[in-house]
């Protein structure tokens, strides 16, 4: 018995053949969602999650004629365009992260898939970790939590952004030492 063409398929290969026949997206939406969910919840919270990973996978659903598969998979096209809408809720972002330094964590997020998130989010985060990942520069934070979050490796981070992969090693490195000389050495994890 074969398997089913959307579990043989690669990402690429999918995503060629949406063109075709749009049904086919559904397997790189049903692979991806929870994936890029988790990393826009974790930034700008789990009800603006849903506006914005809808976004995501519509305007990947309208580029996809345009995707060049040589680029490599479509994970890290995913998550950049995710980090690209992210980044028009960048001064939302930087308030929710200066709100949780103020208040703290909400003790009782509300059902299962809002604990999920907020267990990743900033929502879970110590002030102090809310208050350092508000001081980083824009393109400091999206590396830290691209990795963190989105648990991409530096050459997925490095495709998402367009940058140089030394670039995302250095930008990492400088946003860990600034998170962990903002953090009490009780917090130091990172």
């Amino acid at each position: 018995m074969t398997a089913p063409p959307e579990t043989a398929s690669t990402d690429a290969e999918l995503l060629a053949a949406s063109v075709r026949d749009r049904d086919r997206f559904t397997a790189v939406y049903d692979r991806h969602y929870a994936d890029v969910h988790r990393y826009v919840a974790g930034r700008l919270g789990p009800q603006t999650a849903e506006d914005v990973v809808a976004d995501t996978f519509l305007a990947a659903f309208r580029r996809r004629a345009a995707f060049d598969p040589s680029r490599g998979s479509v994970r890290p096209w995913l998550f950049g365009i995710a980090t690209n809408l992210i980044a028009q809720h960048r001064r939302a972002e930087t308030r929710r992260y200066q709100a949780f330094a103020q208040v703290g964590a909400d003790p009782h997020p509300g059902g299962h898939d809002d604990r999920v998130a907020a267990s990743v989010s900033a929502e879970r985060l110590q002030p102090e970790l809310a208050r350092a990942l508000a001081a980083l520069s824009r393109k400091d934070r999206d590396v830290v939590l691209l990795k963190a979050l989105a648990q991409l490796s530096n050459e997925e981070i490095a495709e998402v952004l367009g940058i140089p992969y030394g670039t995302v090693g250095s930008r990492l490195s400088r946003a860990r030492m600034r998170l962990r000389a903002a953090l009490p050495a009780h917090s130091r994890g990172l």
